[in-house]
């Protein structure tokens, strides 16, 4: 149940999502991707294997709405790149939140909870997102919406763990261990999982791309 009304009157004929089928375990990866690297590719192959899914969707946004738009490359190039990326079957690049008036997280994940009421998503982020959520709007309705799975980044393990969201769902916490069984648990639930971490951020990279084209 979510704690809020979510704005599932997002749900519009015009947002075509993926396609899916009933009991899939699906992950959800968004972002602006700009550009995508290697941490993004990391993520999702840890949750694969981790969370043994059957596919990964990443949701490439037109724009954070909490980040500026400077410097944001195209939403096509950031698809192509992406798609250059991760050319694994199970890995779908979409942008269907462009057809959205209000492409963010609460919303996304409540056009989906409707369209699709019989697949197992999952709502993926790095350490680095559970550290700073509670900004979000209507952050908790996002942890009422599916199952959430945390993925270590460097730096953020205590400030993942110690954060007012984190605190919020304590006890909806499951163990390490029980990763795979995620997908099948009613929101709220979440896991934070550890292994092969990385540097890279998009951030970083924008930073290198301009001193090196300075």
């Amino acid at each position: 149940m979510l704690f809020k009304s979510a704005p599932i009157r997002f749900g519009s004929l015009r947002v075509r999502p993926p396609l899916s089928a009933p009991g899939m375990a699906i992950g959800l990866l968004g972002g602006s991707f700009n550009p995508p690297h290697e941490g993004h590719r990391l993520i999702t192959e840890i949750a694969l294997r981790r969370l043994r899914l059957h596919q990964l969707w990443w949701v490439v946004t037109p724009g954070n709405p909490l980040k500026s738009h400077d410097g944001l490359a195209s939403l096509e190039m950031r698809l192509a790149l992406s798609r250059a990326l991760v050319p694994d079957n199970r890995v779908t690049i979409t942008a269907f939140e462009r057809a959205m008036p209000q492409p963010i997280t609460v919303a996304t994940l409540a056009v989906l909870k409707r369209r699709f009421p019989h697949v197992r998503f999952v709502w993926l982020m790095g350490a680095d997102n559970l550290a700073t959520i509670h900004r979000w709007h209507l952050w908790r309705d996002i942890f009422a919406t599916f199952p959430i799975a945390v993925v270590n980044r460097p730096g953020f393990h205590l400030k993942a763990l110690s954060a007012p969201a984190a605190h919020a769902f304590a006890r909806h916490r499951l163990p390490e261990q029980e990763a795979p069984l995620l997908a099948y648990k009613s929101a709220p639930a979440w896991v934070f999982l550890t292994g092969p971490l990385s540097e890279l951020s998009s951030t970083q990279l924008r930073d290198q791309n301009n001193v090196h084209t300075a």
